[in-house]
Parts: C-alpha cells; structure tokens; sequence
C-alpha cells in the first residue's frame, strides 16, 4: 500500500514537472496532479494489463518475443493518460505524442524510484 502511495506522489511530480516543461501538456496545481495521478494509477490497475493483450496479439507478440516488451507497455500507459485527460477538465494534453512523453517519463521516474526504494 506505501508503495503505492509513493507512486502516486512521485507520479503527480512529475505530471507538475512536465506541465512546467512541455508546453502541450497543461494542469492547474498540484492537487489536480494528485487527482489526476490517481486517476492514472487506478485506470493502469484495471486496464493496462487489457490494453497491454491486445497490442501484444495486434503486433503478433513480435515486441514481446524480441524482448521489448516494454514498448507496448509504455503505449498502453499512454493510451491510459489519454483516458485519464478525457475523464478531468484540469488536465489536458494535445495530442497523443504528449500522453506518449509523459508515459515514457513516468516509467523512467517510476523504475529508478522502485530501484532505490523497493
């Protein structure tokens, strides 16, 4: 449960971070970002694992068998934060290569932190 909860902290950071530093990533303060990370961690419990399959069978598991796996991971999570700027009116991305960005920095952030910590 900690572990998670630190997820979310470190996730809302960097949701601030990128809205700071990225243009076509837009937020209102850090109780947005704390929602919205909610929102983002309870939207990958439930759907990554889903979304995940189904880029697997589209791409004939061509990723996963080349040990790539990782890649449509990070697509889903994207797919995941796009959901996510639907469902909130204080978050916004333009496109789907910000959501991409931002999924991509999440995972980074999100594997050194559970290397240091876990």
């Amino acid at each position: 449960m900690i572990q998670w909860l630190i997820h979310i902290l470190i996730d809302a950071v960097v949701l601030l971070v990128a809205a700071k530093f990225l243009s076509t990533v837009h937020l209102k303060g850090f109780k947005t970002a704390l929602i919205v990370a909610l929102i983002i961690g309870v939207l990958s419990f439930l759907l990554s694992w889903l979304l995940t399959a189904i880029l697997n069978i589209a791409t004939l598991g061509i990723f996963y068998f080349l040990g790539l796996g990782f890649i449509t991971r990070v697509i889903a999570y994207a797919i995941v934060i796009e959901i996510a700027d639907k469902l909130t009116d204080d978050f916004k991305t333009d496109g789907f290569w910000p959501s991409l960005w931002l999924a991509i920095l999440i995972a980074i952030i999100g594997g050194i932190v559970d290397a240091i910590l876990f």
